[in-house]
């Protein structure tokens, strides 16, 4: 019963708020989809702290679903640790998430459609997070889709809303179609979209084939590969992550459900839950190591120039993410899992940080218009602080640190213990560590140090949020201090196996977690000095020497022009894709459609016009014009049987 209200109750919420908002009202729809993800947020804790200790499995049988042909399958909720971690994540993030948007979103009338939206993402991230087969789990990937669509373009009068969220849609459709065409291989090999049935089955596949466009290839590596596009698509990884910076096109406390709770943990959580099949296809894995390692160093560059508070943010997201693939890649599962819990709090922590910052300055996002802030602003401040210093993974090696200390650092000495061809994984998320020192500290150093460059007006009246906005900062902070030193020991240290259980499936031998503890002393150091290394630079450029940004970006202008435009990923789309396919439209909307189909029409139509009147040159209305037309047919007619014999 406690699993299926933990489902049920965000759809409750959004049915509520979205059939009957305007009758309720704003604030009574806000209140009862608040409440409601409060008590499944307490309930997930519940469920976490039975089942996480307990490592058992249980699977609750709902309903049947779909009966066709072979496909016979139901809906059921499987609940074990992989599982409860994620309802933690999904229910507390999106709790705060609520309980923040009630003061973010004061003054916008369509809060009951805000609100109703925000239960519904909650409600297929978490069908997504519970499923017990793949149907099932393609149902909550395709709603935190259509959710993710709603909800960017909330301000659906905007055009630019409207844009990302279209770009949003279209790119995880690309993804999506990998996914089902892995959906349908699964089934076509095992006859069954059951994961107990597949994680059986997969060892007897190992080193089979199968025909896939004219090729034989080995069937567990096409599996996981097609299934890992659907994991790029939601998880915006390298290629297919151009949806995620123009995300921040939708309210901020949106951004912060997007990044650290829902939609792009989506794909780190598939991974995992297909780990059973991922480990059996060794090639595939490489590819999985490759793309997150450059996701997290290209989203990282790119985090460098940015201007903007919630796309410099929206980058690290996209950085973190890389992590936790390399982490999938490299088999330490429990690394990437424990990075994405630790990341969910000070990832909102510091959207929510951001929302804040914004909200004070009425809407400003520019941090090259903001400075000076943490006079203005001291307790916005102190928690973005602390955001800053999980997320650049502030602790020292072997003793204590802040939540990104524990799982990052963990990640990478993974990595390093993987020994990738001249360990490119691991050097490239030491510089993206150094990196996002950098761009982390100069966010901070921007937006609350030094003399302010904000409009007069708008600095002399920044204020802080009212406390339905802080108590949700203050719950996320005390998660990015110390999420990490205390569930440490159970993610990867000594209660390891009897927290995961049979949650994540590691091949026998490979012990990647044993050979991370072994690494050289140097290695555990290496993300502490990149740390700080990011850190002094950050401090030299904006606060010793204002004046080495703008310096530095005349020198290196095409470098710098080159990060600005995101590596120009989107002009190349522009030109490969978009470009292309409006030259077919219109030339199948002019060409085809307009000379063609509608001017065959339009001659048909003229010479049936020509000729309806002519003959209507007949239509005099005389009698004696009938009779004489009658008499010629008459004549007509007796020459013919004249001619012809009467035959």
């Amino acid at each position: 019963m406690i699993y299926t209200l933990i489902v049920l109750l965000p759809l409750a919420g959004a049915l509520i708020a979205g059939l009957f908002g305007r009758i309720l009202g704003p604030r009574p729809s806000e209140i009862v989809t608040t409440a409601l993800l409060m008590i499944a947020a307490l309930l997930s804790w519940v469920v976490f702290v039975q089942v996480g200790f307990s490592g058992e499995t249980a699977r609750v049988p709902l309903f049947r679903w779909i009966t066709s042909g072979d496909l016979d399958t139901a809906w059921s909720l499987r609940i074990d640790t992989l599982t409860a971690v994620m309802l933690v994540v999904v229910t507390t993030v999106s709790a705060l998430v609520h309980l923040y948007s009630i003061g973010y979103m004061h003054e916008d009338d369509s809060r009951p459609r805000f609100f109703a939206y925000l239960s519904l993402f909650t409600f297929a991230m978490l069908a997504l997070v519970t499923s017990d087969n793949l149907v099932q789990m393609f149902f909550g990937w395709e709603g935190v889709g259509l959710a993710s669509y709603l909800l960017i373009g909330f301000w659906y009068k905007k055009p630019s809303a409207n844009a990302a969220a279209i770009k949003a849609f279209v790119v995880n459709r690309v993804g999506d179609f990998g996914f089902a065409l892995g959906i349908f291989a699964l089934f076509a090999v095992f006859g069954t979209i059951s994961f107990d049935a597949i994680f059986a089955a997969a060892p007897g596949e190992v080193g089979n084939t199968i025909e896939f466009v004219g090729y034989r290839v080995d069937t567990l590596t096409l599996i996981a590969l097609l299934l890992f596009m659907g994991a790029m698509g939601k998880s915006a990884q390298f290629l297919l992550h151009t949806w995620l910076p123009d995300a921040m096109e939708g309210p901020t406390p949106v951004s912060a459900l997007i990044h650290a709770a829902t939609m792009v943990t989506a794909g780190v959580f598939m991974v995992a839950r297909l780990s059973p099949v991922f480990e059996l296809a060794p090639a595939a894995l490489n590819v999985v190591v490759f793309i997150g390692a450059l996701t997290a160093f290209f989203a990282a560059t790119v985090g460098l120039v940015q201007n903007d508070i919630k796309r410099v943010i929206a980058y690290s997201t996209c950085s973190q993410l890389g992590y936790m693939f390399v982490a999938l890649g490299v088999g330490a599962y429990s690394a990437g899992i424990f990075h994405l819990f630790t990341h969910a709090f000070f990832k909102a922590l510091l959207f929510l940080g951001a929302g804040s910052v914004i909200h004070g300055l009425h809407h400003e996002q520019d941090m090259r218009r903001m400075g000076g802030l943490s006079k203005k602003l001291p307790f916005t401040w102190a928690m973005m602080l602390i955001g800053t210093l999980a997320l650049t993974g502030v602790g020292i090696p072997h003793l204590v640190g802040f939540a990104g200390f524990h799982s990052k650092d963990a990640i990478i000495e993974a990595a390093y213990a993987a020994h990738t061809p001249s360990n490119y994984a691991f050097w490239a998320l030491i510089v993206a560590a150094f990196m996002t020192s950098f761009y982390s500290w100069r966010l901070m150093f921007l937006t609350f140090h030094g003399e302010t460059r904000a409009d007069h007006h708008a600095y002399d009246e920044a204020h802080e949020g009212p406390w339905v906005m802080r108590i949700p900062l203050i719950v996320l902070s005390v998660g990015a201090v110390f999420a990490g030193v205390v569930f440490y020991p159970y993610f990867m240290g000594s209660g390891y196996e009897g927290f995961w259980r049979e949650a994540l499936y590691e091949l026998p031998g490979k012990d990647i977690r044993h050979h991370m503890h072994e690494v050289p002393e140097w290695v555990f150091w290496a993300p502490a000095i990149a740390m700080l290394a990011g850190l002094g630079l950050a401090t030299l450029y904006y606060i010793v020497k204002p004046g080495l940004p703008e310096a530095t970006a005349r020198a290196f202008r095409p470098v710098y022009l080159f990060l600005l435009n995101k590596w120009y990923i989107d002009e190349l789309y522009d030109r490969i894709f978009v470009r292309p396919a409006f030259a077919i439209g219109r030339f199948l909307w002019k060409g085809i459609d307009g000379a063609v189909i509608d001017g065959a029409i339009d001659r048909v139509t003229r010479g049936v016009l020509w000729g309806t009147g002519f003959v209507n040159r007949f239509q005099t209305g005389y009698l004696y014009h009938y009779a004489f037309a009658m008499l010629i047919g008459v004549a007509g007619l007796l020459t013919y049987f004249i001619l012809t014999g009467g035959r």
